[in-house]
């Protein structure tokens, strides 16, 4: 059975969804990071499961050679029109390793992780970033808050996008938070699900000290203000160690 975000993410229906998500918000964030991480200008950036490439877009604006890799053809078939000489996207899977290449930073946004139905795949993924880093380079996690997902959760939304409705439910499933996506269009019933591990500051701990990575600062949203149980996002930067 193909897993979820491999059929989903690939159709049309989730850019038409989820057209509408804030440029401006993603490039504060990516300008706050840089400017605190301040790597050198001849960095390799590395955008694991880039989507469109709206981060690795503006990354590569900043000045850096920048990849982006996504599972979805159809994400990177796009984000292929901004391609330049110091900015590729291909397709891959970020549980398996990028042979031959090398990067200074690698940065994993957007909760683009936990999409598993097995907690060793996260080690999968964890490892192959390892294995792509430079000694001393750094690993970039923006993951959801579980504790703010379970006190924030809303139920039911719908959601209009032209001539599509489309009628959204998430509940906490298994220590997931699951959204089922249901909508019409021309004549035709379409249902898909999204679900994500919830994940805590501890798991990634975890997984990230046995893949020796030693995380170095946690922030809590994108202006990188100190991460607390209320903070709306979990942003994880760790070293790996030689």
């Amino acid at each position: 059975m193909e897993e979820w975000f491999a059929s989903w993410f690939d159709t049309a229906y989730y850019h038409v969804l989820y057209k509408e998500r804030d440029f401006e918000e993603a490039e504060r964030f990516i300008t706050n990071l840089f400017r605190h991480l301040k790597p050198g200008k001849k960095a390799r950036v590395l955008d694991l499961a880039c989507g469109k490439g709206r981060h690795a877009v503006f990354v590569n604006s900043l000045g850096y050679d920048t990849t982006g890799v996504d599972l979805s053809e159809n994400s990177i078939r796009k984000a292929k029109a901004f391609e330049n000489e110091r900015l590729r996207f291909f397709r891959h899977d970020m549980r398996e390793p990028l042979p031959g290449e090398s990067y200074d930073v690698v940065l994993n946004l957007f909760t683009s992780f936990g999409y598993f139905d097995d907690k060793s795949e996260n080690e999968a993924v964890i490892k192959s970033i390892y294995n792509t880093l430079t000694d001393d380079g750094y690993l970039v996690i923006d993951f959801l808050n579980a504790t703010y997902v379970r006190e924030n959760l809303i139920p039911h939304t719908t959601i209009n996008r032209g001539n599509i409705l489309f009628d959204i439910s998430k509940k906490i499933e298994q220590d997931k938070v699951v959204k089922h996506i249901r909508f019409k269009d021309q004549d035709g019933d379409f249902y898909f699900k999204e679900q994500v591990q919830l994940l805590e500051l501890s798991d990634f701990q975890d997984f990230l000290s046995a893949a020796d990575f030693t995380i170095e600062e946690v922030f809590g949203n994108y202006d990188l203000e100190p991460f607390h149980e209320g903070s709306e996002r979990l942003i994880i930067i760790a070293k790996k160690e030689k």
